[in-house]
């Protein structure tokens, strides 16, 4: 935070690479080029991790909270090593049209086709693994998080995709002898998913080279919670609050407000603190420095539940009858600090923050959130997110990945939000003029970063919107189209970021 700077929020999903969804080959690269003649020096983008199409596609609800997305992995850079042919790679996946135009991701149809052209590679190049050096480095390296992974994938797939609290009582609970036995009778599959692991390292590190070649910062984002139906938590049900059966006794969300009367139960398992403390917090430490090692910093998701978290009866179907429990945040993030010196972090302070979160953010000097499509609802001199009550250790935003494009914000404000923003401004705002209206008050701001949705940066509407929190399905798939890549569209965005200092 002591140098200002600026940069884009958006998801390598978005990207308008071929094969049917963004991924990490050359259209990252190129964007990565835009962004630096652009004079923008940092590139967030939302967690890596794997998704599921029986879940929403959510970056945000993973089997791994170490493993890394193979729909990522670009088709092209394996043409290019001679790792597939385009004879295997066969006809491209589209997407769902809107406009005239392919914008969206058929997240079905990628998948399969992606399994398809992984299998493809693996089967080529299998017999080579043996002897390939990096390969097995890799593996060694990442063995602490990479075996268990491996092994959930192959037994999950072999199930038919069932819930690991439903395979065989063995496999289920970890029996050492059935899991053995299943390495060795599986190592075919078991290296498959290594593979896949292994495609996304080399490509992966390829495109960090490349944003450091253009000193250009990559951001990424870790979820506070994982899913239950995980790697992380059949591997390790003893960091969970789970009953004997190894189901969720408590699940975590957060209580009824202003939003939501009956809150939000978002049934990821709640961690057991105790037995984290008792292990030195090592899983966090892993997790983090996974992350770390990916990115030059990440955002930490729902910062909140460090300091206390809203814990429901598994039993309920809603959020009402939980109650806060207390989390070891100042002991946690001092072994952190040891571990990961400088804490690289930024905290997802948003919503109703109590003092003990703020004590937490502010004695490790981690920088919070603000968003300005926040800041213009009731009273402005109480508003945290007003851009004259900003400080220099936060990071602005116009919106984030769950509020809609600032054009289509701005289209439904309500009467006196859209006075107060007007007032402030102290000009008439028309529908076209909003995104830029917002983006030069980000810029503006004393806050040390900035990052804009590329969305507003391109003035894009509702059809853009990348997640509706409310609405499970239909989320995570906008795409850019190929002409979003121009130079010419980010001329005002570079000429407004010299203005404000922060090239």
């Amino acid at each position: 935070m002591s140098v200002r700077a600026s940069g884009i929020l958006l998801h390598f999903s978005s990207l308008p690479s071929v094969g049917g969804i963004g991924d990490i080959g050359p259209a990252a690269h190129a964007f990565v080029r835009l962004l630096a003649s652009a004079g923008q020096s940092c590139w967030q983008f939302l967690p890596l991790n794997p998704t599921s199409t029986f879940i929403g596609n959510s970056p945000y609800s993973s089997p791994s909270a170490f493993a890394c997305n193979p729909l990522f992995i670009s088709l092209e850079r394996l043409a290019d090593e001679g790792l597939v042919s385009w004879a295997d790679i066969g006809d491209l996946p589209g997407g769902v049209s809107e406009g005239g135009a392919l914008s969206r991701v058929d997240y079905e149809a990628v998948d399969s086709h992606r399994r398809r052209v992984l299998r493809a590679a693996y089967e080529r190049n299998r017999g080579a693994l043996a002897v390939d050096g990096g390969f097995r480095d890799f593996c060694r390296a990442e063995a602490h998080w990479l075996d268990d992974y491996a092994a959930f994938v192959s037994i999950k797939s072999a199930h038919s995709g069932a819930s690991w609290d439903e395979w065989p009582e063995k496999l289920c609970r970890r029996d050492p002898a059935a899991l053995g036995h299943w390495a060795a009778s599986e190592s075919v599959e078991m290296d498959y998913v290594r593979f896949e692991q292994y495609l996304f390292h080399r490509q992966w590190r390829e495109l960090r080279a490349v944003a450091a070649n253009a000193g250009v910062r990559l951001i990424g984002d870790v979820p506070i919670y994982v899913t239950y139906d995980s790697a992380d938590v059949w591997a390790a049900p003893h960091f969970f609050k789970l009953g004997e059966d190894l189901r969720p006794v408590t699940v975590a969300g957060v209580p009824p407000d202003y939003f939501s009367e009956t809150g939000q139960r978002w049934g990821n398992p709640v961690y057991d603190w105790d037995a984290l403390r008792a292990d030195g917090y090592r899983w966090w430490v892993r997790r983090l420095r996974r992350n770390l090692a990916l990115a030059d910093m990440v955002r930490i998701d729902h910062f909140r539940g460090f300091a206390g978290f809203w814990e429901i009866p598994a039993e309920e179907a809603t959020a009402i009858n939980g109650r806060w429990v207390s989390a070891p945040g100042m002991e946690l993030f001092s072994v952190l600090s040891r571990a990961l010196p400088g804490l690289p972090f930024i905290a997802e302070d948003l919503g109703v923050i109590t003092p003990d979160v703020r004590e937490l953010r502010d004695t490790f000097a981690l920088p919070g959130m603000k968003v300005l499509q926040f800041a213009f609802g009731g009273d402005p001199a109480s508003n945290p997110d007003i851009p004259f009550r900003h400080v220099e250790r936060s990071v602005v935003y116009t919106g984030t990945h769950d509020n809609p494009p600032t054009r289509a914000w701005f289209d439904a404000l309500p009467d006196g939000d859209r006075w107060r923003f007007e007032t402030y401004v102290g000009h008439e705002v028309g529908s076209d003029r909003a995104a830029t209206v917002m983006q030069r008050l980000a810029l503006g701001s004393v806050a040390g970063l900035c990052l804009l949705p590329l969305q507003d940066v391109l003035g894009l509407g509702g059809e853009a919107r990348m997640n509706m929190p409310s609405i499970p399905q239909g989320n995570w798939s906008w795409r850019m189209l190929p002409e979003h890549m121009e130079l010419r569209r980010y001329e005002a965005l570079a000429r407004m970021t010299a203005l404000y200092g922060r090239c």
